[in-house]
């Protein structure tokens, strides 16, 4: 398929899109640029972007990006509680993590993989068990960072990002696909304005 035929398909797709998918994208959109200026509003946008996107992914049978949202869902109420009650005492900062910290992403990471490729591979009709498990486990480990609000989130979220985008697209969802383009230049402009806000902090206390 040459690039005019994937051209035409992408504005076929783009005119056939759900209304769930476009309101999934604007409240997705809408939180990856409150959490790139650390605002806590991130979480109740994110909230109804998950819930919308869950109907999508099991539709096209991306079932480890399915539990991913749920991860997200469940995540996301933890990262609102604890974000709310850093900012309650005080303590409503990002930082770097911690080696603990990153040896728990990595982990969960990890773990992550393992566990749903064996259950994508064994017990779904999948067809890519590899690519959907690998972007469910980095994101996992990316959205744990951002709720306890380390920097190091940004990282794990695009290399989960980078794999999501052609996998998207390739099971038309091409909505979702540029979201996730968006996302992942988003997220580089905020591990620049994260590490400033730690800069600046570092400043303010010398």
């Amino acid at each position: 398929m040459n690039f005019q035929d994937w051209f035409r398909l992408f504005q076929e797709q783009i005119l056939n899109t759900s209304i769930i998918e476009w309101l999934a994208v604007g409240f997705g959109v809408s939180e990856v640029l409150l959490a790139k200026k650390n605002n806590i509003w991130l979480y109740p946008t994110g909230i109804i972007s998950i819930i919308l996107s869950m109907f999508l992914l099991l539709n096209v049978k991306l079932y480890a990006e399915m539990l991913l949202s749920i991860y997200y869902l469940v995540m996301s109420i933890y990262g609102w509680i604890i974000w709310k009650k850093r900012k309650v005492e005080g303590e409503n900062q990002v930082s770097w993590s911690t080696n603990k910290e990153l040896t728990v992403a990595v982990l969960i990471s990890v773990l992550g993989f393992g566990i749903l490729y064996f259950a994508l591979k064994n017990h779904t009709d999948s067809d890519v068990p590899v690519f959907d498990a690998f972007v469910s486990s980095t994101a996992w480990a990316g959205m744990w960072l951002l709720a306890k609000r380390k920097i190091e989130n940004w990282i794990f979220l695009n290399i989960s990002n980078i794999v999501a985008i052609p996998l998207l697209f390739h099971k038309k969802l091409p909505l979702m696909g540029c979201l996730t383009t968006f996302l992942f230049i988003v997220a580089i402009f905020g591990f620049i304005e994260w590490k400033k806000i730690i800069g600046k902090r570092k400043l303010q206390t010398a």
